[in-house]
C-alpha cells in the first residue's frame, strides 16, 4: 500500500514538473504595445544635421541608447506639442532608466524652424530633448527615408500650417527600427514598451 502511494506521488510530481516545463517553454513572451517592425529589424537610416550650438549631430553616434524620433514643427498648434508633452511624461515615469533614452525632434518646417528655434522649442518640454533642423535638401532625404509625408498649407488668412505624418519611431540600442506609435498612443503603452526593451 505504501509503495502504491509513493508511486502515485512520484507520478503526480513528474506530471506537474513536465507541465510546468512545457508551460515555460511554449508560453507567449511579453509583446510590445507599439507597432512592431518585422524581423530582421531594418537599420534606422542614418542622417547628419547641425545642432543649435554648431556641433554636428549623427544618428549613428547615438548607438547604445533607445531613441524616440518624432518629426514636427514649432508652429504646430496641437499634435506636436501634445506629442512632446507625452514623451516627457513617459520619461518621467522611468526615472531610473531615463539616461538610456533620447528624444529627437526633426523639423518638417525648415523655412521657419532654424536649429536654434527648434532646440529652444523642444527644451521647453524637456531640456534633454534634441531639436534638429537644416537645409531642406538634407531634410527632404531624411523625410523620405523615414516615410514622412509633409505638405505646406497656407490658408486664406495667410496662416501657414504643415500637414505631416505624426508618428513616434523607436530605434533600439543597436540602431534598428523596432516600434512606432501613432498620434494618440497612451503614455502608458510607451512606458510599458520602454521598460520591456530596457530589461
Amino acid at each position: 500500500m505504501d509503495r502504491k502511494i509513493l508511486w502515485v506521488g512520484f507520478t503526480s510530481l513528474a506530471i506537474i514538473v513536465t507541465a510546468t516545463f512545457m508551460t515555460m517553454l511554449f508560453s507567449k513572451s511579453d509583446s510590445f504595445r507599439g507597432t512592431a517592425y518585422n524581423k530582421p529589424y531594418p537599420p534606422a537610416p542614418n542622417f547628419e544635421l547641425t545642432r543649435s550650438n554648431g556641433d554636428s549631430f549623427r544618428l549613428s553616434d547615438q548607438r547604445g541608447k533607445i531613441l524616440l524620433l518624432f518629426f514636427g514643427y514649432t508652429f504646430c498648434p496641437d499634435v506636436c506639442p501634445a506629442t512632446l508633452a507625452e514623451l516627457n511624461m513617459a520619461l518621467n515615469k522611468i526615472p531610473d532608466k531615463v539616461d538610456s533614452v533620447q528624444v529627437i525632434f526633426v523639423t518638417v518646417d525648415p523655412d521657419r524652424d532654424t536649429p536654434q528655434i527648434t532646440q529652444e522649442y523642444v527644451g521647453h518640454f524637456n531640456p534633454s530633448f534634441i531639436g534638429l533642423s537644416g537645409p531642406i535638401l538634407d531634410l527632404g532625404k531624411i523625410w523620405q527615408d523615414y516615410g514622412i509625408f509633409r505638405e505646406v498649407v497656407t490658408s486664406d488668412s495667410a496662416v501657414t500650417t504643415v500637414s505631416h505624418t505624426a508618428r513616434v519611431v523607436l530605434i533600439d540600442k543597436d540602431g534598428n527600427l523596432r516600434l512606432s506609435y501613432p498620434f494618440g498612443t497612451p503614455v502608458e503603452d510607451i512606458v510599458y514598451d520602454l521598460n520591456l526593451i530596457l530589461k
